[in-house]
């Protein structure tokens, strides 16, 4: 573990659970941060490649267990056991990328978010008027002079 840091977290059931953050090494920091933010933008990126860097992400993440020990979220089965719901995954998922990158510390994330969301959306509307374009024009009819 690499810088551990306790993170504590309740479910919808109010059970709390605490959660070990770490560090991500070198590489694969910057394997998880170059594929995380465009592979979770809708219709753009995949799922299942989100999916395959939110294990990455995971498995740099521990939970202590009620006997005290702490064990690895290192597959599904583990995470799918120790982890409450959805929301909770993604606020851990969260966590992590805010203590991993500084980038997003200190409500910095928002602002990533929304730039790459602008950014996304001036690039969808620019091609879709180009793409209306040139359909406009191969569907004039020619002038009957």
């Amino acid at each position: 573990m690499i810088e551990p840091k306790e993170l504590s977290l309740a479910g919808h059931d109010g059970v709390e659970k605490t959660y070990i953050l770490t560090k991500f090494p070198a590489v694969a920091g910057r394997e998880i941060l170059t594929q995380y933010p465009i592979s979770a933008m809708p219709k753009i990126g995949e799922y299942k490649v989100n999916e395959e860097i939110m294990f990455k992400v995971l498995k740099h993440v521990w939970v202590r267990t009620s006997d005290g020990n702490d064990l690895q979220l290192s597959t599904r089965a583990l995470i799918d056991n120790h982890v409450a719901d959805w929301e909770v995954l993604a606020k851990i998922e969260f966590a992590m990328l805010e203590y991993n990158c500084s980038f997003f510390a200190n409500g910095r994330a928002s602002t990533f978010l929304e730039g790459s969301a602008q950014k996304g959306q001036q690039w969808i509307i620019q091609t879709l008027m180009g793409l209306l374009e040139q359909f406009s024009q191969k569907n004039k009819q020619p002038s009957q002079l």
